[in-house]
């Protein structure tokens, strides 16, 4: 008995971890610093609260799959990183599956640790057929693939399964495109925030409904914001189709400090979700958010620069967005935030001409911030509205707000189907992202409840989203 508790006691491990609250220097997102929430802020989240695991792998595995899809040359760039002593006569077979549909079946010498290899698929040489494999939110096809890394026998080591796509997407001209198609993004904006369980999602179920009620909505993809979701979360939105825009949670101040979280955890954010083909942009700044003095300051600017330019250099396959909302130093997309109440005014302020638009980006102050800063262009790139609206509407009025407030369900359904009309008679937006999916505390600007049941009728909701 003695010799069985020492072996368990030599087993155990001990994770401490210091989390300092006030701390503004590290990525935080929407978490609050002080000890009651306020304002935009939200109660703090400690421990772990995304999804963990343990398993049993061999000594030599699959540690690491990344696929990037080139719809030019109908092919898919595979890297797998192995984890563990590469030996000799190691190989890799690869089996991309569409069901029962065999696409390619290949094995490939393993001399290292890292293997990359172009993947190509027999090309059908005319659209229709092409079709069939893109990967569009109304058309969601996927790509099963099974990763096997054999022995110098051709005996299984280790099996990896993993799904891909077939899916571009790129800022071309004043358009957002995927798979060589202009496509109008209408995206919602979600905290990723439940009653009962914080940032935790209640479990996969809930995650594979907020998909679904996404679409429900009319609304074709989500920004997820200062947040990094669970990979389930993904993983639904890949299986069921809608993008994502994945946005890096800010930091508060800036310092060298500032600089070096950011950039790590940046850095690890791509890495772990580069492969999922619904995530179409990626956001690392919001609102100047740890770059405070942006317009002013050379080295926030540089660093802003940086970090775009990262960005492009470790996926250069996805549109990337500086900084979401106003001072822009770098951008592929022309993001704006501007919850004007009224919508004649909205219209007004971007109807489509030449004159309008350089007006807007040299003299308006949405957030009473200039758009562009000095050294960004205003060349011609998609512009979106990527946060507007916020009608609040709550049985408590006293603790919650909005940046508008509709008293009755009535009025909301009427605030809202006017407002979004007004979006939608705006040629010059590519796209919109409407604030936001649901309540979120002292936040009653959800078009759902915290607890996912509609404001309005769904239905209703839909029409008015979608432009019907």
């Amino acid at each position: 008995m003695t010799d069985l508790l020492e072996e368990k006691a030599e087993q155990t491990i001990v994770v401490r971890a210091f989390d300092d609250p006030q701390d503004l220097a590290k990525p935080r997102g929407k978490q609050d610093w002080k000890l009651d929430p306020h304002s935009i802020w939200y109660p703090r989240t400690t421990g772990i609260w995304q999804t963990v695991w343990m398993e049993v792998v061999p000594a030599t595995r699959v540690e690491a799959v990344r696929w990037v899809a080139n719809i030019k040359t109908w092919s898919f760039a595979l890297t797998v990183r192995l984890a563990g002593m590469v030996e000799d006569g190691m190989r890799l077979r690869v089996r991309l599956m569409m069901g029962e549909r065999k696409l390619v079946e290949d094995v490939y010498s393993v001399s290292g640790p890292v293997l990359c290899r172009q993947i190509e698929l027999p090309d059908p040489g005319i659209d229709d057929a092409r079709n069939d494999l893109y990967w569009f939110p109304w058309s969601p096809k996927l790509i099963d693939a099974e990763l096997e890394l054999l022995d110098g026998d051709g005996e299984t080591i280790d099996r990896v399964s993993s799904y891909t796509a077939m899916r571009s997407v790129v800022a071309d001209g004043d358009r957002f495109v995927i798979n060589n198609r202009p496509v109008t993004l209408r995206l919602v904006l979600d905290q990723g925030y439940w009653a009962e369980s914080g940032l935790t999602s209640p479990g996969d179920a809930a995650l594979k409904r907020d998909v679904e009620l996404i679409k429900e909505l009319g609304f074709n993809g989500v920004r997820k914001h200062q947040k990094i979701e669970d990979p389930r979360f993904l993983y639904w939105a890949d299986q069921l189709g809608i993008f994502v825009w994945e946005e890096m949670p800010s930091a508060y101040t800036f310092s060298t400090q500032t600089v070096q979280r950011v950039t790590q955890e940046w850095m690890a954010v791509i890495e772990r979700d580069i492969s999922h083909p619904c995530i179409i942009c990626w956001v690392p700044f919001n609102e100047s958010w740890g770059v405070p003095d942006l317009v002013k300051e050379t080295a926030q600017q540089e660093f802003l620069r940086s970090v775009y330019h990262l960005t492009k250099s470790i996926d250069p396959t996805r549109p990337v967005i500086g900084n979401d909302g106003w001072e822009m130093v770098a951008t592929d997309i022309m993001a704006i935030h501007d919850y004007e109440r009224t919508p004649e005014k909205l219209g007004t302020r971007y109807a489509q001409t030449a004159e309008n638009l350089a007006h807007l980006f040299a003299h308006e102050r949405p957030g009473h911030r200039r758009l562009i800063v000095e050294g960004q262009g205003d060349e011609d790139l998609p512009i979106m509205l990527t946060e507007f609206g916020g009608i609040a509407f709550s049985k408590d009025v006293k603790n919650t707000w909005g940046y508008k407030r509709a008293m009755t369900a009535s009025e909301y359904g009427k605030q809202y189907a006017a407002l979004l009309a007004a979006v939608h008679a705006c040629p010059v937006f590519s796209g919109f992202c409407y604030t936001q999916f649901t309540d979120t505390y002292q936040e009653a600007n959800g078009v759902l409840y915290m607890d996912r049941t509609p404001k309005i009728p769904i239905a209703q909701l839909a029409k008015a989203t979608s432009g019907g």
